[in-house]
């Protein structure tokens, strides 16, 4: 087996993704008078709570994908049926 082959688990990016998301859980929860404020604003200000659902999706999301690859634990390949 050549080293091309293995895969390296990614440690680094799931701390990285999880302190980045530990961190927007609890800007979100220390400063929710402040986003409250915004939100509450109306007109462009509306888009916020989608684009805040979007960044914590993706990094959520990161660290999860991330945390199960390092347990080990991927996703069944589907198998081409033979006809």
């Amino acid at each position: 087996m050549s080293e091309k082959n293995i895969k390296r688990k990614p440690y680094v990016k799931m701390i990285i993704m999880g302190i980045i998301s530990v961190a927007l859980y609890a800007m979100l929860l220390l400063k929710q008078d402040v986003i409250n404020q915004y939100i509450g604003r109306g007109g462009m200000y509306a888009f916020l709570p989608i684009l805040t659902a979007f960044i914590f999706s993706f990094v959520h999301g990161s660290f999860t994908g991330d945390f199960w690859t390092v347990l080990g634990i991927e996703a069944a390949k589907k198998r081409k049926e033979v006809k």
